[in-house]
């Protein structure tokens, strides 16, 4: 079963930067895909990016395009999200889920979730 845990949120001023990490135990890490989620205050949680289990593709929510990155480590099983340019909308509780499913396109596989980071963008 594996277990996720995100890190490195915290409050930062529109324009600024961070880095999210997540990091994996208790499964074989380099088979599973890993996306980023949010949920905002009084909202639906939303996609932001996901990885491959390769590391060779990515995806992305329009929104944070060309501001945010995602990537991974498998030697640490770690996969990071470096969002950059912050906006107050990017404020949200920031969650990482992986999948095992082959394509990780497949949003409804992302079935093994973190706790979350909480992601507040001050204005």
């Amino acid at each position: 079963q594996v277990q996720l845990r995100e890190s490195g949120g915290g409050l930062v001023q529109a324009g600024g930067s961070l880095t999210l990490a997540c990091a994996a135990s208790g499964w074989s890490f380099r088979s599973l895909a890993v996306g980023w989620f949010r949920q905002a205050p009084g909202k639906e949680r939303t996609f932001v990016a996901a990885i491959s289990n390769n590391g060779r593709n990515t995806i992305y929510e329009d929104s944070v395009k060309g501001r945010f990155t995602i990537s991974r480590d498998n030697a640490k099983n770690t996969v990071y999200l470096q969002m950059n340019s912050l906006k107050p909308d990017d404020t949200a509780v920031y969650y990482c889920a992986a999948s095992s499913l082959s394509n990780f396109l497949n949003l409804g596989g992302y079935n093994k979730w973190g706790q979350g980071t909480q992601v507040t963008v001050s204005s």
